[in-house]
């Protein structure tokens, strides 16, 4: 691959294969001959980047940031935080003949990836992952380049939901009266939250914005290690990390299961997760974000049904279907979801508590 040559490998290359089955961008393992260091290379998605330069430009001042308190803490920054690796003439990304942009990283080596939490262990392992990288970025005052403008952002997306509704541009809108409903009899709550970001009683701060476990490393012992893919590294609130990560670890069935029966909320994997991010995060944490953190699951979830219920709206524009009732397929499974986390809220919200008044003593 020609590509390869633009980068600034240590080494010669002997191999360069692809790696993983990557939603969004396509990537590569850069083996190198003897003993010189091994890299990931990717082809970054322009589609749905479409400020690439900027985004790694925010990667870059993340990790540089995570470097330094990672040296002060005596950490090792080549294996505890991502390293980009420049291009020969010290850009940050190549953009071939073609177009398309590439960005190289180097590989860290002897690491364990899990694509799902099995256990309430492992979900509080995932969660202080996210709850040591939030606090290692919580007095960072750099400010990030948004490329992701309205992510999150429920008053933006239920605009984006008023006007596809107008326009109905398949006819599809008065087949699902129902869902819509379940949309609109909760718009009031859900943009009290983000009333609240706007009134700046919660904090802006810098956030993942993808906080599935597969995106951690953890070392041999199994203890966390790295937390990887920064390309939605954002300016947003920190909410939205722990609300989308209940989100993905809890959810007992698929995110587009045709039997809503094995769709529930895992209240142990709430629990594990929930102690692991809080023994992190309550160093910096506010108590209004404290307070909004069991809501900030119902929020991101809920944002989700509207999400995939809008696409099919609008047919099926955003999100890759296997078929035309893909979108309202997982509308129905996100929808159960979020009803179980509905009928576990006060639990829920009880556990936070809880959790605070553990780590507080």
């Amino acid at each position: 691959m020609k590509v390869g040559k633009h980068f600034s490998f240590k080494g010669t290359i002997k191999e360069i294969r692809p790696l993983g089955e990557g939603l969004i961008n396509d990537t590569f393992f850069v083996e190198t001959e003897n003993n010189s260091p091994n890299y990931i290379l990717q082809r970054k998605n322009k589609n749905i980047f479409q400020n690439i330069p900027a985004m790694m430009e925010n990667i870059q001042k993340v990790t540089i940031h995570l470097k330094k308190k990672i040296v002060a803490q005596g950490g090792d920054p080549l294996r505890e935080a991502l390293t980009i690796t420049p291009t020969i003439d010290g850009k940050l990304y190549y953009q071939d003949s073609d177009g398309e942009y590439w960005a190289a990283c180097l590989f860290i080596e002897d690491t364990i990836t899990y694509q799902y939490a099995d256990s309430p262990l492992l979900a509080a392992q995932g969660g202080k992952g996210i709850g040591r990288f939030q606090s290692m970025l919580a007095n960072m005052e750099e400010p990030l380049t948004d490329i992701l403008p309205g992510f999150h952002n429920m008053r933006y997306r239920l605009q984006q939901w008023d006007d596809i509704l107008q326009k109905d541009p398949v006819g599809r809108k008065n087949l699902v009266q129902q869902e819509i409903e379940w949309i609109e009899s909760r718009r009031e709550e859900m943009l009290s939250l983000w009333t609240k970001v706007e009134s700046g009683e919660i904090p802006i701060r810098v956030t993942h914005n993808d906080t599935k476990i597969s995106n951690i490393l953890f070392d041999q012992q199994g203890d966390v290690l790295c937390v990887i893919d920064l390309d939605t590294v954002l300016n947003s609130m920190c909410l939205n990390d722990y609300g989308d990560a209940i989100r993905s670890y809890t959810n007992a069935g698929k995110e587009d299961d045709l039997n809503l029966d094995n769709v529930y909320m895992k209240m142990d994997i709430f629990e594990g997760y929930t102690r692991g991010y809080l023994s992190e995060a309550i160093a910096f944490l506010t108590p209004s974000e404290i307070d909004n953190l069991a809501f900030s699951a119902k929020y991101i979830t809920f944002e989700q049904v509207l999400r995939f219920l809008m696409d099919y709206i609008d047919g099926d524009n955003y999100y890759k279907v296997n078929n035309k009732t893909h979108n309202l397929i997982r509308t129905r499974a996100q929808y159960k979801l979020l009803q179980s986390m509905e009928e576990n809220y006060d639990e829920m919200q009880a556990i936070v508590n809880k959790t605070i008044r553990t780590l507080s003593h």
